[in-house]
C-alpha cells in the first residue's frame, strides 16, 4: 500500500513503465534463481571475467531490449500528446485571431458609420446647393424661395436625402435636360463633381469594412446612391466604372443550389 505522505506524482502513471518495472523485477528474480540452482553463487563469483561478462551481456540483453521498446512507445505517446496540445494551441490561436479580426472589423465599422453619417449630411448639402442652383430663383425658378426654405427645413430636421429624392422624381410637361441640370454651368458642375468625389470616397471607405457588400448595397440603392449613378452616367468627360454591389441573381442562385443539395 502506498504511503499517504508521498505525493501521487512520485509514482509512474504510465502502465508501460509499471509493466516494465514488474517484468524487470521478475527477470532479476529469475536470474537469482537461475544462478543459485544452475551455477551456484560461489562458482558464479569465481568465473573468469570474460565468462562473467558474456553471462551478464546475455542476461541483461533482454532488459535492454525491453526498456528500448518501452521507451519508444512512451516517446511515441509523448509526441502524440504534444501534437494534440499543438493542435489545441493552434485552434486557440486561430480563435484568438478570428476574435481580434472581428473586433478590428467592428471598430472599423463603427468608425465608418460615424464618418458615413457626416458624409451623408455633406452629400445632402451639396445636393441642396445643386438643387438651389438649378431649380431656385437663380436657375429655372421652378421652386420659389418659400418652397426652398421649406425643403431646407426638412433637410435640417434630419432628412438628408430630400434633395436627392427631388432630383430623382422630377416630372414635368417636358423631360428635364439632366446634362444641363447637373453640368450646364460652372457652379452646377462644381457641385456635381463635389458630390461624386464625396460619394466615391465614402464607397471606398465602405469596402474596407464590408465583407459581404451589405453596407455598400445600402449606399448604392439609397437616394444619394441612385443620384450618384445618374451623375456618373452623364458626366461629359469622364467614363466612370460602375460601382458593383451584390449580384442578386447569383446570390439567389446560390440559395437555390444550397436548398437543392440539402434535400
Amino acid at each position: 500500500m502506498f504511503d499517504e505522505d508521498v505525493p501521487n506524482s512520485y509514482y509512474p502513471k504510465d502502465w508501460r513503465i509499471l509493466f516494465g518495472l514488474g517484468l524487470t523485477l521478475f527477470w532479476f528474480f529469475f536470474l537469482f534463481i537461475y544462478i543459485a540452482r544452475n551455477v551456484g553463487w560461489g562458482s558464479f563469483l569465481d568465473l573468469p571475467i570474460d565468462e562473467m561478462g558474456a553471462f551478464l551481456e546475455g542476461a541483461f540483453a533482454f532488459l535492454a531490449f525491453l526498456w528500448l521498446v518501452i521507451g519508444l512507445f512512451i516517446q511515441q505517446s509523448t509526441l502524440a500528446e504534444n501534437n494534440k496540445e499543438l493542435r489545441r494551441t493552434n485552434l486557440h490561436s486561430e480563435k484568438q485571431t478570428q476574435a481580434i479580426a472581428a473586433t478590428e472589423m467592428n471598430a472599423r465599422q463603427e468608425t465608418f458609420f460615424k464618418i458615413a453619417d457626416s458624409t451623408r449630411r455633406q452629400l445632402g448639402s451639396i445636393a441642396g446647393l445643386l438643387f438651389l442652383s438649378s431649380q431656385g430663383p437663380v436657375g429655372s425658378s421652378t421652386y420659389s424661395s418659400e418652397d426652398l426654405a421649406e425643403v431646407w427645413t426638412q433637410f435640417a430636421s434630419g432628412d438628408v436625402e430630400v434633395f436627392s429624392r427631388l432630383f430623382l422624381t422630377m416630372q414635368g410637361a417636358e423631360p428635364p435636360d439632366f446634362l444641363d441640370l447637373f453640368y450646364g454651368t460652372e457652379i452646377r458642375r462644381r457641385h456635381t463633381e463635389n458630390f461624386l468625389v464625396s460619394y466615391d470616397r465614402l464607397c471606398e471607405l465602405a469596402k474596407g469594412c464590408d465583407t459581404d457588400n451589405i453596407i455598400l448595397d445600402s449606399l448604392i440603392y439609397s437616394a444619394h446612391g441612385l443620384l450618384n449613378i445618374r451623375l456618373r452616367e452623364l458626366h461629359p468627360e469622364i467614363k466612370f466604372n460602375p460601382i458593383i454591389g451584390t449580384n442578386s441573381e447569383a446570390y439567389l442562385e446560390r440559395i437555390i443550389k444550397s436548398q437543392t443539395e440539402t434535400e
